[in-house]
C-alpha cells in the first residue's frame, strides 16, 4: 500500500492493536518505521511538518528517536489516517495537548460544573 496519499484506506489504530515499542533508549529510523507501519519518507516529511516531532541526531548525523518520538508518530498517524486530520489540523490538534484524564479529569470537571450552577443562579436571578 503506498502512503503517497493521505486519504488512502488504511486500517485504523482503534481496530489494530497498539505496536509493541520495545524497552530501548534509541532507535533508528528503519527501526520507527517498522514499529509504526509507515515509509521513512513519510517520517522523514512528518518531521519537517510538526515542530514537536524532533529527533536527536548521532554524531554520526542519522536520527536517533527516544520513545516519546515513537509516541508522537503513532498520535501523528493516528490523527491523520484514522480521525482524518490534515497535516493542519493535526499540527493544531498536537499544540493543544491531550485532554486531562484521571483526577485531573475529575478536578476540571467539578469546577466546569460549579462555574455553569453559578451562570445559571446569575441567570435565575435576572427573570
Amino acid at each position: 500500500m503506498s502512503h503517497l496519499c493521505l486519504f488512502v484506506a488504511v486500517p485504523t489504530l482503534s481496530n489494530m492493536a497498539t505496536p509493541e515499542i520495545p524497552d530501548k533508549l534509541f532507535f533508528r529510523i528503519g527501526e520507527v518505521c517498522k514499529i509504526v507501519d509507515i515509509e521513512p519518507f513519510v517520517l522523514r516529511f512528518w518531521e519537517t511538518e510538526f515542530p514537536k516531532l524532533a529527533p536527536e541526531k548521532s554524531k554520526a548525523g542519522h536520527r536517533v528517536y527516544k520513545r516519546k518520538d515513537i509516541e508522537m508518530v503513532l498520535r501523528i498517524k493516528e490523527l491523520l489516517y484514522e480521525r482524518g486530520y490534515t497535516i493542519a489540523g493535526a499540527r493544531k490538534q498536537l499544540a493543544r495537548g491531550r485532554a486531562p484524564r484521571g483526577a485531573e479529569r475529575d478536578k476540571v470537571l467539578v469546577q466546569l460544573r460549579k462555574e455553569l450552577q453559578d451562570i445559571l443562579t446569575l441567570l435565575r436571578r435576572k427573570t
